[in-house]
């Protein structure tokens, strides 16, 4: 038998919580013939299991690879070696019932003075993905290789979640952008992972208290929800830098119904509205009322998956790019199939339109018609700023209860992005500011960074301003050379949200959150 240690005994004193019954969270089983549900945020493994150890030198050579040279710029050599560690916690899924989820613990250690004893946290939710097994542990993953170079590396302790539905999670969906589940996993991984710590590093590296949230993409909606979620329940946040999110989640998918088609709409769209379904149950009768039939039979549980985006496009589980169809579902709405303004964007609003579209005319009408009666008022015509107060339509109402404009931040916090973003477009990051504007006080601590805005006078990202500029010109002069005809535009515009923005946000975010 394992001794029992002091190391031990959070462990141990959360099972014996959760045998108790104490704790509970609306999801544990109240019939006294089962076990119980273990409580939201209890760490499931005794000791988390080590994945690798990082080091500094190692992580340098990774950094210096062509592909990687122009993080390694923005974020510096590494200072500190990374224990890698895997964490499995208790949550809940989208309609509250128990599940499991994991997420990685980043453990700096090594001999400079900022890798061990008390250290912040940075708390980080991912992008969006439909890869089933997806771990924020792997460094060959994008996002991870940031958290490492940016944060971990630089003294941070990082807890980057994988999400209900993903890796080794028991929940046979994603809860896509349902704020008060995906709030509730990030803050269960925290749970989990200041209980893991002390098992993990003795009294090497330790939580100094400091919490800093962030995210890019879904991620950062996600980190905005948390942020808010933990506002309410009087959780300090030392600050938060969401990055390019879908925060003005009504008034987002209102545009891109009314046209503004954003690029990997038939992804975005599938996880969202077979979310929203299992979550609320009202979505849809059948998904035969929704999704074309090439498309409806199984897509209730296709996302996420273990098959590649190219061969859910080859086998047509689902189109790349066509969501609606080119023949206007009203003839009213035919000025929006495809729209034509903003000019930018409208190769971006083309590709989402033609034949093997997604989604169904009559669903699309369906939605038009609600918005035109019970308007968002950020979108079309910016008038209270807000989400519809009462949209009928049974997606609208999901998406005006995941609506992220009802709320002020208390602490300091940063909004990342770049205002040509054809994913995630920049009306989102707009939207809060205004709201914000109008509902905070002078003083609220928030700051707005757009990459593609002049630089001012005194300007702290200035430099970052720059590069991402050069950066957008390389791109588009690389296209160029390789034969474009549209100056580049279609590669920037391709690059933009993952490849461009990305980078600069991350690296933005590190100052802010700098002492």
């Amino acid at each position: 038998m394992r001794p029992i240690t002091q190391a031990s005994l959070p462990f141990i004193a959360a099972l014996l919580l959760a045998a108790c019954g104490g704790g509970g969270n609306g999801s544990g089983n109240t019939d006294s013939g089962a076990p119980a549900t273990p409580p939201r945020g209890t760490l499931l493994q005794n000791p988390p299991k080590i994945l690798s150890t990082l080091t500094a030198s190692s992580l340098l050579l990774d950094l210096n690879l062509a592909a990687n040279l122009q993080l390694l710029s923005l974020s510096g050599a590494p200072v500190c070696d990374i224990l890698m560690y895997d964490i499995q916690y208790e949550t809940v899924g989208g309609a509250n019932e128990a599940t499991t989820a994991s997420a990685a613990l980043m453990v700096p250690t090594g001999l400079g003075a900022n890798c061990t004893g008390a250290r912040p946290i940075v708390l980080y939710a991912h992008g969006t993905t439909t890869d089933r097994a997806f771990n924020m542990a792997n460094t060959q993953n994008t996002e991870s290789l940031f958290l490492a170079a940016l944060f971990a590396s630089k003294g941070y302790i990082v807890v980057a979640p994988n999400y209900a539905g993903y890796d080794t999670s028991t929940l046979p969906y994603h809860p896509y952008l349902i704020a008060d589940q995906q709030s509730k996993d990030m803050i269960d991984a925290l749970t989990a992972a200041r209980t893991a710590l002390p098992l993990v590093s003795a009294t090497l590296t330790k939580d100094d208290g400091r919490l800093f949230i962030t995210g890019y993409s879904q991620g950062g909606y996600v980190a905005m929800a948390t942020d808010r979620a933990m506002q309410a329940a009087g959780m300090t946040v030392t600050a938060a830098a969401p990055m390019s999110g879908p925060y003005a989640l009504g008034a987002f998918v209102d545009a891109v119904f009314f046209g503004e088609v954003n690029g990997s709409a038939p992804i975005s769209s599938t996880l969202l509205l077979t979310a929203y379904q299992k979550a609320y149950g009202n979505i849809y009768a059948d998904p035969v009322d929704v999704f074309e039939s090439p498309y409806a039979v199984g897509i209730d549980s296709l996302l996420p998956t273990t098959t590649t985006r190219s061969n859910l496009y080859a086998q047509d589980k689902l189109p790349e790019f066509t969501l609606f169809s080119l023949t206007p579902p009203a003839p009213a709405f035919a000025a929006d199939t495809p729209p034509t303004q903003p000019a930018n964007l409208t190769p971006v609003f083309a590709l989402g339109f033609g034949s093997g579209n997604l989604l169904k005319n009559s669903y699309r009408l369906s939605y038009l018609l609600d918005a035109q009666a019970n308007p968002d008022g950020g979108f079309p015509t910016l008038t209270t700023g807000v989400a519809a107060a009462a949209p009928a339509q049974p997606f609208r109402r999901a998406l005006r209860t995941n609506d992220l404009r009802d709320w002020v931040p208390s602490s300091p916090l940063l909004l990342c992005g770049g205002d040509v973003d054809p994913l995630v477009f920049w009306l989102n990051t707009q939207l809060m500011q205004d709201y914000w504007s109008s509902h905070a006080s002078a003083s609220a601590p928030i700051s707005v960074l757009d990459l593609e805005a002049a630089a001012s006078s005194n300007d702290p990202y200035a430099t970052l301003r720059q590069d991402f500029a050069v950066a957008k010109a390389l791109v588009a002069a690389t296209a160029i050379q390789q034969g474009a005809t549209d100056g580049g535009a279609f590669a920037v515009a391709e690059a933009y949200h993952a490849e461009l923005v990305a980078p600069f946000c991350f690296a933005a975010v590190k100052s802010f959150f700098a002492p």
